[in-house]
């Protein structure tokens, strides 16, 4: 009796910390904000920077140890004051390597700037700024995000001399950032302040969101016309080819 009240109470303690574990990661998911494959997303990048980082210092540790031992073998023995050297100098690589700034520097707009780096970076831009937005606006970058990987897809097979791609391309590189960089230089004392058609910095921010949700949904619509009129006439076909006639008369 005493074993299986000691094994009773173990399995409750595994579940209450098993429950306390969930919670804490329900938690963070919250605090991360977005939806689940925005945050997979952003992990995922997260995670490839940090792999980027220890193959980086690794290979700086590798090459600073075939430089002493090719030192030593054409020289001589490093000392003790060379040994010491080495240590410094590995934890100031291993430091650099690791620590250095993850968000790559930010490219200006431009017509000649690759349409994924314009995505990436908006991606960073509304997941940076989310939590500083009000709610409203919030949900619509939100909502914004999870339009990008469809259009960074569908751009990639289209000209950029193409106005579709244009358009898209300087509304996600120019002025969404702009629209996010004005709204934070109003000061947040102001933002209640109706301006000449009675809207507030904040409803004016989500009127604009809204509009560039819209823009981009039609761009990315009219970007995949072209196969779902495909899938039309592929699947026209086989139903007007195997189900109005007999299959062995078409053999």
């Amino acid at each position: 009796m005493a074993r299986r009240g000691v094994e009773e109470d173990l399995s409750h303690r595994v579940e209450a910390q098993l429950a306390r574990t969930n919670d804490y990661f329900s938690r963070l998911d919250g605090r991360a904000g977005g939806s689940a494959p925005v945050r997979r997303r952003r992990y995922a990048r997260t995670a490839k920077a940090a792999g980027k980082r220890v193959l980086s210092a690794g290979t700086a540790l590798a090459l600073l140890l075939a430089a002493i031992v090719a030192y030593s073998v054409i020289v001589g023995p490093i000392g003790i004051w060379g040994f010491l050297l080495t240590i410094i100098a590995s934890v100031v690589i291993v430091g650099a390597m690791l620590f250095r700034p993850v968000e790559p520097k930010r490219v200006p707009y431009s017509e000649q700037v690759p349409t994924t780096t314009v995505v990436r970076q908006l991606q960073n831009l509304l997941s940076r700024e989310r939590s500083a937005l009000p709610p409203p606006a919030a949900r619509r970058v939100e909502a914004i995000n999870q339009q990008l990987p469809l259009l960074e897809s569908r751009l990639g097979e289209v000209d950029l001399l193409d106005p579709l791609a244009q358009d898209a391309r300087r509304l996600m590189g120019k002025h969404l950032p702009e629209l996010i960089e004005r709204y934070e230089r109003v000061p947040a004392a102001y933002r209640q302040e109706r301006d000449g058609e009675g809207m507030t910095v904040d409803e004016r921010l989500v009127a604009s969101l809204d509009a560039a949700r819209e823009a981009l949904d039609d761009i990315g619509k009219k970007l995949t016309q072209q196969d779902l009129n495909a899938f039309e006439t592929q699947g026209r076909f086989i139903e007007s080819r195997y189900r109005d006639n007999d299959p062995a008369a078409s053999n």
